[in-house]
């Protein structure tokens, strides 16, 4: 029996061409992609800060790249989700709008410990001294690491302005005195102190809005 001839532009070509396969593939997932995400550059709820949002402080930078180096950001999210538990429990949901000067982003995807999108002002600075030192002496159950060193270290100061500087090239509007002013904030400071600046920053923003402000934007 002959074989039934088939159109070129048709399934079956697909299905006996592996390569047509893959590249068949490939297209509609970046048409998909591209549908998807383009769009977001021109949206403003994506583009623009929410409000109380302003570029992190050099003491407060040099805390976040303390917090991704010794790898929190592998054990606590920065994303609160729409659903009720979880607003319920950590605060107004995360919108885009509050990491318009994040390079990289940091909203994590695990929660070996709580979510710390709104943890800023929870808890005193020497709570959180405390906390870093030994973690299972405010909470008992804790299987996060203690971090004694960073009560010890310095903070970097060699190296804030020209993170800065290459952050001012990705959009985060610093000025120069901002830049110039970074080494100084810095000083006698320890990698502790800045790493709960960072922390003490997160979430302030939204947390103490009103409910009206929150469902407008």
């Amino acid at each position: 029996m002959a074989e039934q001839k088939h159109p070129f532009f048709s399934h079956a070509t697909l299905e006996r061409n592996v390569g047509w396969l893959i590249a068949a593939t490939i297209f509609v997932v970046a048409i998909a992609g591209l549908v998807q995400i383009v769009p977001l550059f021109f949206q403003h709820s994506t583009t623009e800060p929410s409000p109380g949002i302003q570029p992190y402080s050099a003491l407060r930078l040099a805390g976040r790249d303390i917090y991704q180096r010794e790898g929190c950001v592998g054990c606590h999210s920065q994303q609160i989700r729409t659903l009720r538990s979880e607003v319920e429990r950590y605060g107004p949901y995360s919108v885009a709008g509050e990491s318009v000067y994040d390079h990289p982003f940091l909203w994590g995807s695990k929660r070996t410990g709580p979510d710390l999108a709104r943890v800023g002002g929870r808890y005193s600075d020497a709570w959180h001294q405390v906390h870093l030192n030994n973690p299972r002496s405010v909470v008992p159950e804790s299987n996060m690491p203690s971090y004694p060193w960073l009560a010890a270290n310095k903070a970097d100061k060699e190296t804030i302005q020209a993170h800065m500087q290459a952050l001012r090239k990705l959009g985060v509007p610093y000025s120069d005195d901002d830049i110039n002013n970074a080494s100084k904030e810095l000083e006698n400071k320890t990698e502790a102190d800045a790493l709960i600046a960072y922390l003490q920053g997160l979430g302030i923003n939204r947390r103490y809005m009103k409910i009206d402000e929150i469902n407008s934007n």
